[in-house]
């Protein structure tokens, strides 16, 4: 048969590991011909670890995959798949790839029963999930998980569960925040989440130790916990397309400060005393809310109009993070003071590249 790379299933044959029936645009009728064919010739079910049935037409999961007992990984991706039925009682995979199909979170068993405690590697990218599966969250052995490409609007509070996973991807979903549970996926060491539209980041990532590349770029990120700083490994931070990159040294469109501020902001500029009975009690409390220029050049302060800044600072002697700070004016901008101070190290410039564009 075409799906051998050996011609009987001899002694030889029992080397072979992987069935190969990718890339067919078979259907389910011929593909699930062709396993009972090597099912019932010589019992040659029980050689193989490995079935490919990617690229392929296939709209269920033929029942005869239960035959091969000492199945490990399995790929269904690329196919029409719009149900995943726990077929696996016999053989306990510790890889399923179904990537690219149908599968909604109704397409999913209510549990993974055989693959419980030996699913390491589960890959359901590019599918039509709008939630989170709950059913994942049982699967005590998983260490890479991908969720990518759905319509995943959250990621569950119940993720820390998980706390044997490495790679957690959910990139190109509708994630909009990201849980502090995270923050408890001690041996998680990359996190995918870029194209979403995730608005900030918990403080609890500080405790992700083992972190070493976080992807985060096109989202609505503003700011990044100074908590980042603790990560010890993180070797890829890719912030790309992100306000916090965008607005980089750009003026921000102001209302013309008003009188009463520019009358605050002089009196403070200049040092002007003032007592008890010479202004209001409510221009007083005013006067107290002045903020100081983050320029170390500038002794300005700013009430209501202010200036977003982003500041790069040192992470882990390896490249610098950005971190939101505020300025009185633009024209603390112009002179590129904080260029200035990064141009003085000269691994600064390529160190941020690395950063920026990820």
């Amino acid at each position: 048969m075409e799906c051998y790379t050996s011609d009987s299933c001899d002694s030889d044959s029992r080397e072979q590991k992987t069935l190969d029936l990718s890339s067919r645009l078979a259907d389910c009728t011929t593909i699930s011909t062709e396993l009972i064919g090597i099912i019932e010739e010589k019992d040659c079910a029980e050689n193989y670890e490995i079935i490919l049935l990617h690229g392929n037409r296939i709209q269920k999961l033929p029942e005869s995959l239960n035959k091969f007992s000492n199945l490990r990984m399995l790929d269904v991706s690329n196919n029409r798949l719009t149900s995943l039925p726990d077929v696996f009682k016999y053989c306990p995979l510790t890889s399923l790839r179904a990537k690219h199909n149908y599968l909604t979170n109704e397409s999913l068993p209510k549990c993974f029963s055989a693959s419980k405690n030996t699913l390491k590697e589960l890959n359901l990218s590019g599918n039509k999930f709008n939630f989170f599966p709950e059913q994942i969250l049982d699967l005590s052995s998983l260490r890479f998980l991908y969720l990518a490409a759905n319509k995943i609007v959250n990621i569950s509070k119940d993720v820390w569960k998980l706390n044997g996973l490495q790679v957690l991807s959910m990139a190109g979903n509708q994630l909009t925040e990201v849980p502090d549970s995270v923050g408890a996926l001690k041996s998680l060491q990359a996190l995918v989440l870029n194209d979403n539209f995730i608005e900030q980041l918990p403080a609890s990532i500080a405790n992700l130790n083992q972190l070493r590349s976080l992807h985060i770029h096109k989202n609505k990120l503003k700011t990044l916990p100074t908590q980042l700083i603790k990560l010890k490994c993180l070797t890829e931070l890719s912030l790309r397309d992100n306000p916090l990159v965008v607005r980089f040294v750009r003026d921000m469109t102001l209302q013309p400060p008003s009188l009463l501020e520019l009358a605050a902001r002089s009196i403070k500029l200049h040092e002007i005393p003032i007592r008890t009975g010479d202004i209001p009690v409510t221009l007083m409390g005013y006067l107290k809310q002045a903020q100081c220029c983050v320029n170390p050049k500038c002794k300005g302060v700013f009430f209501d109009n202010r200036v977003e800044h982003i500041k790069f600072v040192d992470f882990c002697g390896r490249y610098r993070i950005p971190l939101l700070q505020y300025l009185c004016s633009s024209k603390c901008i112009t002179g590129s003071w904080e260029s200035r101070e990064v141009d003085s190290n000269p691994h600064s410039s390529h160190m941020m590249r690395k950063v920026l564009l990820g």
